[in-house]
């Protein structure tokens, strides 16, 4: 089941913005150093290095009632980090990559039904691949933002979720990791581990607090004015994001600022307007590194469903290679990619190679093949699984990506 299926909806967000909006976000001085930017006529820009802020801004550019709540944004966006460069390696850790983001904005009351619902969907892509792992629930660091009381909060939902998913109590089916949340909320880590039992990180989910009130993010409950706008509740609206032509905020300015945040609460929930609560998720994080991971995982020999070469096809003789591209295009119905060898090469040769170029299937045609309208088929481990009907082969295929195999 997919994203969208699960109540996703897919967007989109610039890859470079003002670097005034991290300076709204926080990522500005906790994150600066890991990040690309540069100045365009006197303003500094900033390479997004995650899609929080931008969904932020989504999120906040119209009136939101409870009733639309949860609301669930997918991107898988390109991001872009400085990386030190020795820590670079591979597919592993790249400066430039691809993640699968989603951000859950929620009532708190939700909280730990999403939370639980992003685990469940964790573990359903994590069978697939064969993988297992394991939870951990990282607490509040020391350069955190916010006040205490919220970061206890948000623990206590995190760690109620936990339960309810391992079916266990507290510290039992998951382990916790003391100060090593993000800045911004405390945060449930998924490590998996591939067929030789090696630790990856890959998934994860955090809780956050702090974006909503830094834009000045609300919803509004039951019992207020439907009409857009009624209450100028609208990121540009506010002021808490600063101008973009004003100049950096200094620590004491952001102190300030957060004060005052946290004093509207009140008013707020008088009128009927709350913070909604951000859940930040990821199910494969980079999917650079997730393909590394799984490239070692599977050892080079790729799930068919996986596989860039799942069919080979190889005629016994020259004569035979205009069936063989009909076969090639009888399988290609069902969107697989097969491949013909049509070299002048020995029938073992040819066989050898396509098994050591992991092709799935290789199915090996001759005269009784072209009289039958069948294939003799054969595996990349050597085993000869006989001469089947064309149509039955192509349906055996389907089967098995329907499967997942």
């Amino acid at each position: 089941m997919s994203s969208v299926q699960r109540g996703y909806e897919e967007v989109g967000s610039p890859n470079v913005f003002d670097f005034q909006l991290w300076e709204t976000s926080g990522h500005a001085g906790k994150y600066k150093e890991n990040m690309f930017s540069f100045d365009v006529e006197n303003r500094e820009f900033g390479v997004k290095p995650m899609n929080c802020p931008g969904h932020c801004l989504i999120y906040g550019s119209t009136r939101r009632s409870y009733r639309e709540l949860p609301m669930r944004m997918a991107e898988f966006g390109v991001l872009h980090r400085n990386e030190l460069s020795g820590t670079l390696a591979g597919l592993t850790r790249v400066r430039r990559f691809v993640q699968d983001d989603s951000h859950i904005f929620c009532t708190p009351e939700q909280v730990k039904t999403e939370v639980v619902a992003f685990l469940q969907f964790m573990k359903h892509v994590y069978d697939i691949f064969g993988f297992t792992f394991e939870l951990e629930l990282s607490t509040r660091p020391k350069n955190y933002l916010g006040e205490i009381e919220t970061w206890d909060h948000a623990e206590q939902m995190l760690t109620e979720a936990l339960c309810e998913f391992t079916n266990s109590k507290r510290g039992e089916g998951w382990e916790l990791n003391p100060g090593d949340g993000a800045f911004y909320g405390p945060k449930i880590d998924i490590k998996l581990y591939d067929a030789l039992r090696r630790r990856h990180q890959c998934a994860t989910c955090q809780l956050d607090f702090q974006l909503p009130m830094r834009f000045d993010l609300w919803y509004h409950g039951p019992g207020t004015q439907d009409a857009p706008n009624a209450d100028g509740d609208g990121v540009a609206e506010t002021g808490l994001v600063p101008d973009a032509r004003s100049s950096p905020v200094t620590d004491v300015e952001q102190v300030d600022t957060d004060e005052k945040m946290v004093s509207t609460e009140a008013k707020a929930a008088a009128s009927g307007k709350h913070r909604p609560v951000i859940v930040h998720r990821a199910i494969y994080g980079s999917l650079e590194r997730f393909l590394a991971i799984l490239t070692e995982h599977y050892a080079g020999k790729w799930p068919l469903w996986l596989s860039p070469r799942q069919v080979i096809v190889v005629p016994v003789d020259p004569k035979f290679i205009d069936y063989s591209r009909e076969v090639q295009e009888e399988v290609r119905k069902s969107k697989f990619f097969v491949d013909v060898d049509a070299t002048d090469r020995k029938l073992a040769k040819k066989v050898r190679e396509a098994q050591l170029a992991q092709y799935n299937f290789i199915l090996v045609v001759g005269q009784a093949e072209v009289d039958e309208r069948s294939v003799n088929v054969r595996t990349r481990e050597n085993a000869v699984q006989g001469t089947r009907p064309l149509l039955e082969f192509r349906k055996e295929l389907e089967a098995l990506r329907s499967e997942f195999k």
